[in-house]
């Protein structure tokens, strides 16, 4: 079991790992923190900020799809600039909460949870 200090540090580095760059970087702290942590909290809150990671890709993923057909160009600004907003609201928001209440683990709205 981690003190709440480190709780509070590897939750927050989960979350806040997509600041670092939208590469393989980002993706490769929140799973080396699900490897290496056993707080059940601190692999919660790997996990969610992998998923909402994931989740990020496949929506950018539909969203250059849709930019693809004439018709699905103003879909894909929409949800380009929606993703733009929420890459940097949420896990900042997710940030705050697990330092707010580092023994509860932070759940992103609107998700799919696939791990």
């Amino acid at each position: 079991m981690h003190s709440a200090g480190q709780q509070k540090l590897l939750s927050a580095l989960a979350h806040g790992s997509i600041f670092f760059s939208a590469t393989l970087v980002s993706i490769g702290i929140p799973i080396v923190i699900l490897l290496i942590t056993d707080d059940w909290v601190v692999k919660d809150n790997a996990r969610e900020a992998l998923n909402f990671h994931i989740n990020l890709y496949a929506y950018g993923a539909l969203a250059g799809l849709l930019a693809a057909t004439v018709v699905g160009i103003p879909v894909a600004i929409v949800i380009g600039i929606g993703l733009l907003i929420c890459s940097w609201l949420l896990p900042i928001l997710a940030i705050v909460k697990v330092i707010d209440r580092p023994d509860h683990p932070y759940r992103y709205p609107f998700i799919l949870r696939l791990l």
